[in-house]
Parts: C-alpha cells; sequence; structure tokens
C-alpha cells in the first residue's frame, strides 16, 4: 500500500503540470478526467464521480454527494475550476472526508492564473508519517 502523503504529492504534482499545459478556464470534467487519465497510467486506481449514500438518523439517502475523483481508495480530490477558493468549498470537503472516514483530501483550483494558489490540502484526524508535519489547511 503506497503512502498517503506519496499518493497527495503525485496528485499535486499531476495537477501542477496539468494545469501548465493547459491552463485555466476549462469545465471541471475535463480536469477531473485527464488527471484520473494521468494518474490512472502511473498505476493508481481512480474512482470518478463515486456516489456516497448518508445515513442518518435512520434516513438512507443514495446519492447524497459524489466524489469527483478517489485515489486508490483513500485519498478523496474535489475539482473546481472557478476564479478563486472559497471557505464554502473547503467545508464541503471537509464534510466529505468526516463522513466517509477518509484521512485526506485535497481541493484542487484550476482556475486560477497559476494552480500554487489553488492547492488546499485537508485532514481529517489523519496520521502523517514521521517525515510530515500535516496542516489543518495549506
Amino acid at each position: 500500500m503506497r503512502d498517503l502523503d506519496a499518493i497527495s504529492g503525485d496528485v499535486i504534482d499531476v495537477a501542477l503540470r496539468l494545469h501548465r499545459e493547459l491552463g485555466p478556464g476549462l469545465l471541471e470534467s475535463v480536469y477531473e478526467q485527464l488527471l484520473a487519465a494521468r494518474l490512472e497510467k502511473m498505476g493508481y486506481r481512480i474512482a470518478r464521480q463515486r456516489a456516497v449514500t448518508l445515513r442518518f438518523d435512520g434516513i438512507e439517502i443514495d446519492n447524497a454527494f459524489r466524489i469527483d475523483l478517489l485515489v486508490d481508495e483513500r485519498l478523496l480530490v474535489e475539482i473546481k475550476s472557478v476564479e478563486r477558493i472559497m471557505p464554502i468549498h473547503a467545508k464541503q470537503l471537509l464534510t466529505y472526508l468526516r463522513l466517509t472516514k477518509q484521512p485526506l483530501g485535497l481541493l484542487i483550483n484550476f482556475g486560477g492564473e497559476t494552480l500554487r494558489e489553488g492547492v488546499r490540502r485537508l485532514v481529517n484526524n489523519y496520521k502523517p508519517s514521521a517525515s510530515f508535519a500535516p496542516l489543518r489547511e495549506l
């Protein structure tokens, strides 16, 4: 099993290259498909638009939300193509992490001039490797 920090590093690296090659302004679905394809070529298992069932207070809601990309069944990736990331985008991903009991997620916005300011790494009780000190939000 690959280290979660290595997986997130590979995803960010591929996203940076995609943004450099294509630039901003395309639909989220385009970036999602290309990011998924490149990660699959690297040997990652990718689920696109994974539907999640929500169970709450005895009620079950099918397709309550969809995860843009789930990498190796461990890393959630939420993709945006907006001018700037808003606080609600991070809250959305944190809720997805909590409800799916996943430790780590990436919020990637392809809509900005550069991708550097468009990447947020969010943790949900994540236990990092010894060489990495986690931040709540990057």
